[in-house]
Formats: structure tokens, C-alpha cells, sequence
């Protein structure tokens, strides 16, 4: 039997190990181990009640068909408002666009501005599907190397190293996810100037920027030409509900609408009424004491790490990662994290899911659980390591 041919673009298009590293640990747990879960990035706090009870809310009341593809208008105007109210950009509602995440928000920027022969600039290590994304779109990621030496975030000098005629855009994530840490105020700008003068678009995924615990917290929603990409995952603890949001320069709306009718129609509309709820009081106050918890297992698991022998030489600012070097301990972190995880029942992500620099040497610990679990973790890691 002769089965069909798959599409050129799902060559190098490489799978989430940390997915293998998830089910391991699913089957381990459903045989009776006890497994910490420090692999996947996704806090544990339960989705605030006022955005429960909206989204139940809009369910009974029958909030069950299609928004106009750009999203609903009052929540676009809630978006703009809290950009407003957090950040003091003023966004034109009109130029939010909601999506089934941030992902698809990433997917619209990225089908708008860059195809074949195209290139889209951004750091290694970095988020997987940054790279996969550009690669669906037929355009190639350029990633560049990036360590402690520049915070592990792009710089000009390494934008202007490494672009060509051929460079589309450059994306940015402040805060990262692997590493957590931040691009400067300064170089951002830098970087916004040298974007607009060049005509090259710049992109900056901030789904981390409200869990930023040090430094202040500054959004490119500022300038009007750029694309910032959030979403209502992270930070407003709603990974399941599927909903994010691009601010999109004036020019970019037309287009960004037809893709967005043609690749999803809408987002999901008891979603959005939900997200309504994510700016009330109510709301931003328990978000605020979540990330409180969230700074001091940080501060925790950081000292602890750095303790037992991790070269972690960045306090990652932001997110809820920790991207250690364990290269004192293995030269192979995905085989260093699958003996982690059978021999301790202590599940991480492998450096070799963002990206190649110097994967094979590190591996990201996220501190979605809860301080107790965290010390019993490092317990277990102190046991294996000395062994």
C-alpha cells in the first residue's frame, strides 16, 4: 500500500520531547510513583473564580456563537484598557486582534508577514513553535546563539550580525521562555528603532510580562508598528480556555482578518466572555498574590539549584522557569533527564526542545508546584547527584 507523501515543510519540524517526558511520567504516576512535575509550563493555581463564573455565565446565557473574527469589542476594549491601565500604552481597540491563544496569534503575525524565501530572526534557546511557526510558513528561522553574556536575549549588534536582505521580522519574548529573563528597556528600543528604519517588522511576545518579578515591566504596545502577541495562559491562569490576543500595527488589520477567518473563524466565545472577568479587582488581586508565591519559589528553587551545583549565571526575571546548565553532572540532558525521572520520579524539560545552543547542556525546571514539593524535589536531586 502506497501512502500519501507528507508535506516538505514537516521535515525539521521536531516533536516536544518534554511531551515523551510528560506520558513517562503519566504512566510512572499511574503505576503508583509519586512524581514532581517541574517539566510543564503551566502554573498550577486553578483559573480565578470571577473568570469561572463569567464563562459559566455566558453559557447560560447563551454566549455560544460565533464573534466577529478580530474578537469580541468589548473585550478588545478591555485589552486595550489594561494596556492602558498597566503599562500606560494606549492601544486603539481597533488594532486588538483575540485569538485561540497566543499561539495563534503568533500563527497570524507570522502567516502575515513572512513566506518562502523570507527569514525571521529570533534567540536560541527559545520557545519551539517560534521556529516551528515560521517553518509552516514556508520562511526560515534564523536562530541566533544567545547566553549569560547578553542575558540570553537578542541584541542589535546580534540582529544586525545576522540579517540579510532576506530578514522579515525579528521576535523577541520578554519575558523567555526557557530562561525567564528580560530584555532591557534600552535595548528594546534600540531594536524597535533599527526595525522601523530597516522595514523590517519587529515582534514581541510578552504572554510573561506580568509575571515579571524584578526590573519594571515595559510592553512594546507603546509603538504603534510593532506586533506584541499576549495571551490569557500564563499570567491570568487560563492555559485551557485557549485565548490570547496580537496587537497589530493599522496596516496589518485587513490582513490579519482575513487569515483569521480563514484559519480559526473566531475564538471561542464562552472564552472571551470569561476573559472579561481577568481585568475586575477581584481578579488582579488574587493574580497578585499567585505571583508573589510565584517570586519566592523562584528565589527558592534558584538558591537551592545554584547550591547543589547548576551554573544558572542569569537570575531569570520573569516566567516561571529556571534553564540550568547541568553539564557538571551529564553530557546529555535528555538522557540526563529521563534518568532524573526514573531514578528520583522528578520530571524536566530537555534543553534540546528550544533549540541547539549548547542544548545538550542544560535543562529547565519549572517551579509550577507548590514550596513543599519543591524542597522534597530538591531532596531527591541532592540523593541522585550524590549517589
Amino acid at each position: 500500500m502506497n501512502e500519501p507523501r507528507t508535506a516538505a515543510r514537516m521535515e525539521g519540524m521536531a516533536p516536544f520531547h518534554v511531551m515523551d517526558i510528560l506520558a513517562r511520567a503519566q504512566s510512572l504516576e499511574a503505576a503508583g510513583r509519586d512524581i514532581i512535575h517541574l517539566e510543564i509550563g503551566e502554573p498550577d493555581f486553578a483559573t480565578p473564580a470571577p473568570i469561572v463564573e463569567a464563562g459559566v455565565a455566558a453559557l447560560h446565557a447563551g454566549h455560544t456563537r460565533y464573534t466577529g473574527a478580530l474578537g469580541l469589542p468589548a473585550l478588545r476594549e478591555a485589552i486595550a484598557g489594561f494596556h492602558a491601565t498597566r503599562w500606560q500604552a494606549t492601544v486603539d481597540p481597533a488594532r486588538v486582534v483575540v485569538t485561540p491563544g497566543a499561539s495563534g496569534a503568533l500563527l497570524l503575525a507570522l502567516g502575515l508577514l513572512a513566506g518562502r524565501g523570507d527569514e525571521v530572526l529570533m534567540a536560541d534557546p527559545g520557545y519551539p513553535c517560534n521556529r516551528h511557526f515560521t517553518r509552516f510558513c514556508d520562511a526560515r528561522a534564523v536562530t541566533i546563539a544567545v547566553d549569560a553574556s547578553c542575558g540570553f536575549q537578542l541584541t542589535l549588534e546580534l540582529i544586525m550580525r545576522h540579517a540579510s536582505p532576506a530578514t522579515r521580522a525579528v521576535l523577541i519574548a520578554s519575558p523567555s521562555n526557557p530562561t525567564g529573563t528580560a530584555i532591557s528597556r534600552s535595548e528594546l528600543v534600540r531594536i524597535h528603532d533599527w526595525c522601523s528604519a530597516q522595514g523590517v517588522a519587529l515582534i514581541v511576545d510578552e504572554i510573561y510580562l506580568t509575571l515579571t518579578y524584578d526590573g519594571d515591566e515595559h510592553s512594546a504596545a507603546h509603538w504603534d508598528d510593532v506586533f506584541v502577541i499576549n495571551s490569557f495562559s500564563k499570567g491570568f491562569l487560563m492555559t485551557g480556555w485557549r485565548l490570547g490576543w496580537l496587537i497589530a500595527p493599522d496596516w496589518a488589520l485587513p490582513g490579519l482578518e482575513r487569515l483569521a477567518q480563514n484559519l480559526f473563524l473566531a475564538a471561542a466565545t464562552p472564552a472571551q466572555h470569561a476573559a472579561l472577568a481577568a481585568f475586575l479587582p477581584a481578579t488582579l488581586t488574587e493574580l497578585d498574590r499567585h505571583k508573589t508565591e510565584l517570586s519566592a519559589r523562584r528565589d527558592y528553587l534558584l538558591s537551592a539549584l545554584r547550591w547543589l551545583g547548576f551554573v544558572i549565571p542569569v537570575t531569570p526575571q520573569g516566567a516561571f522557569y529556571v534553564y540550568a546548565d547541568c553539564s557538571r553532572f551529564a553530557h546529555d540532558s535528555h538522557a540526563f533527564a529521563n534518568q532524573l525521572l526514573g531514578q528520583t520520579g522528578i520530571a524536566v524539560t530537555p534543553g534540546i526542545d528550544f533549540g541547539s545552543h549548547h542544548a545538550e547542556r542544560h535543562v529547565r525546571f519549572a517551579y509550577t508546584q507548590p514550596l513543599p514539593r519543591l524542597a522534597e524535589a530538591v531532596t531527591r536531586l541532592e540523593r541522585f547527584l550524590q549517589a
